[in-house]
């Protein structure tokens, strides 16, 4: 079972940016409750000089200082700071960590394999199932990870970061990063695979993808893109104002101005590593950090069931009644592919009982769809969000434009999740014994409801409207056994 430990902070020092998360939550899928980010850019003028730039110094200095204070005012009771490319490769590195030690901070250097390790563990905390390259774009580097079966294999770590390739293009830039990768031969039996995208300049260019496809789900984290998009993107920034991109729903303005080198980068990955798909990640270094220090048995646990546990705890009027429930129903979806869906959709069911009535089925698909759940992709959101909005009494029809991202198969599957919970819940009134002695079975054409002894009683109008309704989503007829 996930434990909610004491809050947790990670204060990240790029070459970009100078960042402080706070986490709190389950240890599993911890939540970030304060996340604040400066522009330094120390590595900004590093290739040109060797060094961080004063300015810039002074204004990771004085991050750090704001950040140093709010963790003690938070009650913070870990933090760890870690530092990056930057500071690993400048001159006056040193002095950064010699004024946060001043601070009261002690900073870890990170190397690029530690940072390329880091950013594969965030992955995998998040997409348990990741097989292919982990690319962890950052300002002053590009770390690549192969990652297979839960594991971090081959990883290496190239000084290819934005700020380092800004008005790099072309055969220059095609050369350069094609010198760099021959670095590392695992990388040739490593092509034809995924490439997991990790970085804000990344996850800048999936939001611009998105608003150029209208794409209905606009939820970054598992957003995937074919191959021949970084091409695409490359070419369409190139004829897209500032004004234009500013208006990007959640595109940060801070990574307007490296958008174009981003886009490059990728558009000559994709080629040299003959990629198949582009799978954007939420969770990268920061996340890695947490998930590394983990123990194994924790590390095992599904993030997305995790995290619905946790929320029925949270709000749920019956929290151990949602793995009941997924039991009790699991007869009638035999071979289900998407049982772990199922059983977050019976976590989940009970969460929305204080909204407005005649809002909650809206709110449950909004709780399932748009949710902040990793392990999850688009289809699956949908198809939660569909579960709950029929459990809480919407019907059958809460996807509007987000249709177009499942199956119908699939969706009549979702709904029938939703009327099994429903009456599930009714039957129960949330308590368990009555579940633990009903049980539900398909005998040629009906659909059975077994209530055993007294628990007959239990059989109402309510009780027999919702299984009426279950049976005819099946196709079936209802009888009370």
């Amino acid at each position: 079972m996930t434990g909610r430990t004491p809050l947790k902070a990670i204060i990240d020092i790029g070459s970009n940016s100078v960042r402080l998360v706070v986490y709190g939550g389950p240890e599993r899928v911890p939540a970030t409750l304060f996340n604040e980010k400066v522009m330094a850019g120390l590595g900004r003028a590093l290739d040109e000089t060797g060094a961080i730039a004063p300015a810039a110094l002074d204004q990771a200095v004085t991050a750090l200082a704001r950040f140093r204070r709010l963790t003690r005012l938070m009650g913070v009771a870990q933090l760890r700071t870690v530092a990056t490319a930057a500071v690993r490769d400048a001159s006056n590195g040193g002095e950064l960590l010699d004024r946060a030690a001043a601070l009261g901070l002690e900073v870890e250097l990170l190397s690029g394999e530690q940072e390329a390790e880091a950013a594969a563990l965030g992955v995998l905390s998040a997409i348990p199932d990741a097989d292919g390259i982990v690319g962890d774009l950052g300002g002053g580097s590009l770390e690549l990870t192969r990652v297979q079966g839960g594991r971090v294999l081959d990883r290496a770590s190239f000084p290819l970061g934005v700020l380092r390739i800004a008005g790099v293009r072309g055969r220059t830039l095609d050369a350069q990063v094609e010198e760099q990768l021959a670095r590392a031969p695992w990388l040739r039996q490593a092509r034809a695979l995924p490439l997991y995208l990790v970085g804000g300049s990344w996850r800048a260019l999936a939001r611009v993808d998105m608003a150029l496809s209208a794409y209905p789900l606009p939820i970054v984290h598992q957003y995937v893109m074919a191959p021949g998009t970084a091409a695409q993107l490359e070419h369409a920034l190139a004829g897209t104002s500032r004004e234009q991109l500013r208006a990007v729903p959640s595109l940060s303005g801070s990574r307007i101005a490296t958008l174009g080198g981003a886009a490059a980068l990728l558009a000559v990955l994709v080629k040299l590593m003959r990629t198949s798909s582009l799978v954007v990640s939420a969770a990268g270094l920061r996340e890695g950090l947490l998930f590394g220090a983990l123990p194994p048995e924790t590390r095992a646990e599904d993030p997305l069931i995790a995290a619905a546990r946790d929320e029925a705890i949270a709000e749920g009027r019956f929290p151990e009644h949602g793995d009941l429930l997924d039991r009790w129903i699991a007869p009638l979806f035999p071979d289900d592919p998407d049982a772990r869906l199922r059983r977050a959709a019976c976590l989940l069911a009970d969460t929305g009982w204080r909204a407005n009535p005649e809002f909650r089925a809206e709110r449950a698909f909004e709780s399932g769809a748009h949710g902040n759940w990793v392990g999850i992709d688009a289809r699956g959101r949908v198809l939660l969000g569909q579960a709950l909005y029929s459990a809480s009494g919407g019907g059958a029809n809460a996807l509007g434009g987000l249709a177009s991202l499942v199956g119908e198969a699939d969706l009549r599957r979702a709904i029938r999740w939703g009327l099994a919970i429903r009456l599930g819940q009714r039957l129960s009134g949330g308590v368990a014994e009555p579940l633990t002695r009903a049980r539900l079975e398909v005998d040629d054409r009906t659909l059975l409801l077994h209530l055993p002894g007294e628990d007959g009683h239990l059989y109402g109008d309510a009780v027999d409207k919702r299984l009426r309704q279950l049976a005819a989503a099946l196709g079936l007829e209802a009888r009370m056994a």
